[in-house]
């Protein structure tokens, strides 16, 4: 899916609302943030297989999109934090039944392996 589809006023809400959140790491980065402000040096701590590249793509993306906020501390060395704004958490709560959705979906799926 494409990030033009997110801003497109002809499709379908709820494909506007995946293109904004389209990615491996994007719904993991809201999640750590619902908690409060987060370093990057932290979020990719937090993430084994996310690449420094990744994450500031993708934070660019979300800030790009309304989703987080970037703040730089006027200190030395430099410190950057990361946190929702109320457009994020809006998503975050909208997207929490959906979350528990694919909880039940995964405890349906191992309920219905065969023990081996």
């Amino acid at each position: 899916m494409t990030r033009s589809r997110a801003q497109d006023p002809n499709v379908c809400g709820v494909t506007a609302a995946i293109a904004v959140i389209d990615g491996k790491w994007k719904t993991i980065l809201l999640w750590l943030l619902e908690s409060g402000p987060r370093r990057p040096g932290e979020l990719r701590r937090s993430l084994p297989g996310l690449t420094e590249k990744v994450l500031t793509q993708a934070l660019r993306e979300m800030e790009a999109d309304g989703l987080v906020h970037r703040e730089v501390h006027d200190e030395m060395p430099l410190k950057t934090e990361y946190s929702l704004t109320a457009f994020g958490r809006e998503l975050s709560e909208a997207l929490a039944p959906l979350s528990d959705w694919g909880h039940r979906r995964l405890a349906k799926l191992t309920n219905a392996q065969p023990a081996s």
